[in-house]
């Protein structure tokens, strides 16, 4: 019977949830979810505070256990520290006094969880660390304390540092999170090209899916334990928003930009949003 079904076999998709659920005590934070996120696609997660954005990319990590359900990354099950997964914390100014340069933070991504080099030969490991600051646009600052940069140029290493290990997966939190616009669309390219041209797979937990819009294959949206997952068409519309808050929302268009009108808690994860009866401003 070997090779009866060769033809039918396919590459395991990057993520894959089946009927993920966490509960905290008596809470449900979300329940049932399935999804299936092959390599290269961009997926926006969206949701209010609290619903479970930040949790999704921990439990991906493997640092927080479903309560029922089945996760798997590259077809594997999750753990902590498993490799093919690379992350983009949200941005936060380094101390001017942090003993590291450039290089040094970027080659974390490759042996920060390890006692020294192991198999990893220190030649390899600086063609990669130098590989991975060129793709990022950040040789020119490679050997500079990384405190002395802007806040802009250290999302550049965050994001070369998730790069460094050639991950099938990246999860971002919030990364484009108190960086200017120029930056932002810097950075959301950067993450953009990546998934293009080694096709990996990327979860981008936002507030602000504006800036990223153009680049969002689907969009996971979490509220109160409820979901949706689909096409950016298919998910931000005046029809879903409201019945996933259960009370009249609407979505307009202006200038290319989405507007969420009717939800005081929108204002947290949309470019512009004001509420029911006020002004909308591009």
């Amino acid at each position: 019977m070997t090779g009866l079904h060769t033809a039918d076999r396919r590459e395991p998709a990057a993520v894959e949830l089946r009927g993920a659920t966490v509960r905290f005590g008596t809470r449900t934070l979300w329940e049932g979810l399935d999804l299936e996120i092959p390599g290269g696609e961009f997926v926006a997660v969206l949701g209010p505070n609290g619903s479970g954005k930040t949790t999704l990319l921990r439990v991906l990590l493997g640092l927080q256990p479903v309560t029922a359900g089945e996760v798997l990354v590259d077809g594997r099950p999750v753990r902590r520290g498993g490799e093919g997964i690379g992350y983009i914390p949200q941005q936060k100014a380094l101390a001017e006094d942090v003993p590291l340069r450039a290089s040094d933070l970027v080659g974390l991504g490759l042996d920060g969880h390890h006692f020294g080099l192991g198999l990893r030969g220190r030649r390899e490991r600086s063609r990669r660390v130098d590989a991975a600051l060129a793709a990022v646009g950040a040789t020119g600052y490679a050997g500079s304390p990384v405190g002395r940069l802007s806040g802009g140029e250290q999302q550049r290493l965050r994001v070369a540092q998730a790069l460094v290990g050639d991950p099938r997966v990246l999860l971002c939190d919030e990364p484009l999170l108190s960086l200017d616009l120029a930056h932002q669309r810097t950075v959301s390219h950067l993450i953009d090209e990546r998934r293009r041209t080694a096709g990996t797979a990327v979860l981008f937990v936002t507030h602000e899916i504006n800036p990223i819009l153009p680049l969002v294959d689907r969009v996971l949206y979490l509220v109160d334990g409820r979901f949706r997952f689909g096409t950016p068409d298919e998910v931000m519309t005046s029809e879903t928003l409201s019945e996933l808050y259960r009370t009249e929302v609407e979505v307009l268009r202006v200038r290319e930009r989405l507007v969420v009108v009717g939800v005081d808690d929108c204002s947290h994860h949309h470019d512009a949003v004001v509420p029911a009866g006020g002004a909308a401003t591009p």
